[in-house]
């Protein structure tokens, strides 16, 4: 009779989630499982609340991306109410995303995935960690805290919160930025971006080079691709811009955010309580099969930097070249998600500086007038974990009557047991098993930042 491998919980990820291998009466790898445990309950939390309340409250779903879902929630509302940020509020309320995503960039590549690159998958689980990191590499490890450090308090003086934040409003933005303030804020920017640079050279050359045989195997899947790129010329995006859904392939729709039921999908196996979302537009309907996977796509960083057709700032698109020579388009290897990521705390840096250097991010004019009503606005952001969309309805008091939200990891969830099966499936043949190879395992769902 065979049995059942329960990995739980799953270390170094953002949230709660265990998986489970069933083996079967040879000791192969019958069936695995990744079960997300978290229950949030905010659709319907917020059923009956003023909308404009509802960004102060959402922004409570994630203590890693707060800033998300404040923004995708504040877009929401704009929309539900007709009403069009001011164009330096909409800067302002980008330049806080893209700087929320250079601090958790920092914090997932450098405390959560590193111990299994830098002090190796195998090593024992009790040194496998980030107090291993600041042992193994004391220097790297003082460096990374001080960056993320500053990014944090750069974000905290200037909105007054990095967690839990509360300067969006509908409308634009509650306080415009002062000169002593953009100074500040572009030496800081133009010193983290002189440290992603030097990441993602130290991880090329100390990471990606060191396991070219994991990389290019390890809960490696074929799917498509969901990002968000730019209306005109089909840039990376994170704050704003039209959705593209790639097949694996490489042909794409792009289609607006107020149209997403009509391209995606919700499913729900039998053995979770999540939500898996699907490209309903391919009709070939939902099937986790490895070999023959239906309406399965992926998000998050390795996703966005295959949709996009560029990168607008010059040191990541450099860098997504390299990437692109190296790996093709799209890039399917599940590892290089943190190769990705590197490349786009590369851009975040970049379109900071580029925001603070426009010369309309101090006009006192940072939002416009807001009259509650009745309607429905999609409110969409690229989370650091994926496209994250709120969907809410309102009545004629301007309160929530209903919403949908779609974070960014519920997108990844097919394909994260997807790479959970195929990693394995691959390391665990006839009953042997250890813990270097159960933790490669979780390496595959750590790639996906859940």
């Amino acid at each position: 009779m065979g049995k059942v491998l329960t990995i739980a919980p799953v270390s170094r990820i953002e949230g709660h989630a265990k998986i489970a291998i069933h083996l079967g009466d040879d000791g192969n790898v019958q069936d695995a499982f990744l079960h997300i445990q978290s229950l949030r309950g905010f659709e319907k939390f917020i059923e009956g609340r003023s909308a404009e309340e509802v960004p102060r409250i959402v922004n409570r779903i994630c203590g890693i991306c707060p800033w998300m879902h404040h923004l995708a929630s504040n877009k929401a509302v704009d929309g539900a109410f007709g009403v069009k940020p001011t164009e330096t509020g909409s800067k302002l309320r980008e330049m806080c995303q893209v700087m929320a995503h250079i601090n958790d960039k920092i914090l997932h590549f450098f405390f959560l995935a590193a111990p299994d690159f830098v002090l190796g998958p195998d090593a024992d689980h009790s040194v496998r960690n980030v107090i291993g990191i600041v042992k193994a590499a004391p220097e790297l490890a003082g460096q990374v805290v001080k960056m993320r450090q500053l990014g944090q308090m750069m974000l905290d003086k200037f909105a007054g919160k990095a967690i839990h934040p509360i300067a969006g409003v509908v409308g634009g933005f509650a306080k415009p930025m002062v000169e002593a303030e953009r100074q500040e804020l572009l030496a800081g920017s133009r010193t983290l971006l002189d440290f992603a640079c030097y990441a993602l050279d130290y991880a090329i050359h100390n990471v990606f080079a060191k396991y070219p045989e994991a990389i290019g195997s390890l809960g490696a899947i074929k799917t498509g691709f969901l990002g968000t790129v730019d209306r005109a010329d089909g840039s990376l995006r994170l704050y704003d811009g039209v959705q593209r859904l790639m097949k694996a392939d490489g042909s794409y729709v792009d289609f607006e955010g107020d149209d997403y039921t009509t391209y995606l999908g919700e499913h729900v196996e039998p053995w979770g309580y999540s939500k898996m979302p699907y490209a309903k537009s391919w009709n070939e309907g939902f099937d986790m099969a490895l070999s023959a996977p239906k309406g399965i796509y992926r998000s998050n960083t390795l996703a966005r930097i295959n949709v996009c057709d560029q990168i607008s700032t010059p040191k990541a698109q450099a860098a997504l070249e390299a990437f692109r020579a190296s790996f093709g388009r799209p890039a399917q290897q599940t590892l290089l998600y943190h190769y990705a990521r590197l490349i786009e705390l590369v851009y975040a840096c970049e379109r900071t500086i580029e925001l603070l250097e426009w010369e309309g991010i101090t006009d006192p004019k940072v939002r416009a007038k807001v009259e509650p009503q009745a309607g429905r606005g999609v409110g969409i952001v690229e989370a650091p974990r994926g496209t994250l969309i709120h969907d809410y309805t309102t009545d004629d008091n301007g309160c929530i009557t209903k919403a949908n939200l779609i974070v960014g990891t519920t997108h990844n969830i097919a394909p994260m047991n997807m790479s959970v099966k195929q990693a394995a499936t691959t390391l665990i043949k006839d009953g042997v098993y250890n813990q270097g190879l159960l933790n490669q395992v979780e390496m595959a769902v750590r790639a996906y930042d859940p």
